[in-house]
């Protein structure tokens, strides 16, 4: 993908979206001074560009009890198993993220569980057993500091 440019009301459209997916399009229309139907055009174009990725509602993770965030280094005996490592994982549904990284570990994911004792049953259950992973190191969030998007 390219570098997109966007103008100054492409910047507000997004601003405000960004602040709340379900700004209705009027309003939006109303606050930069163009139709309706041309803020509809402007997101058709940001959509086919690949700016946007889709919208979406985010899920409270503490309202459904699951109270333990962490992140998993996964050590893996060859560099080879990376793509079965990370086919396993995406069967393990407390896995959120999973990254493949520099450094010492191979892989880094963000687990999410209800609690430590969930969280210590998924690694030694799941994570640890996953074929050609041959340690793990865990980190728990005490609480997330910082939570958006690059800025606009």
């Amino acid at each position: 993908m390219s570098n997109i440019t966007i103008d100054g009301i492409d910047k507000i459209i997004l601003r405000s979206l960004m602040k709340d997916a379900r700004t209705p399009v009027l309003e939006i229309s109303r606050n930069v001074g163009i139709s309706g139907a041309a803020i509809h055009q402007r997101l058709r174009k940001l959509e086919k560009s690949g700016l946007l990725s889709g919208s979406k509602f985010v899920i409270n993770p503490k309202a459904m009890g699951y109270k333990t965030m962490a992140f998993v280094g996964v050590f893996l005996e060859k560099a080879k198993n990376n793509s079965d490592a990370v086919r396993q994982l995406k069967r393990i549904p407390e896995v959120l993220e999973c990254h493949y990284t520099t450094g010492d570990w191979s892989i880094l994911i963000k687990v999410l569980c209800k609690d430590n004792e969930h969280l210590m049953s998924v690694l030694n259950k799941n994570i640890q057993g996953i074929s050609g992973v041959s340690r793990t190191e865990t980190f728990i969030s005490l609480d997330q500091q910082i939570d958006r998007q690059i800025k606009i």
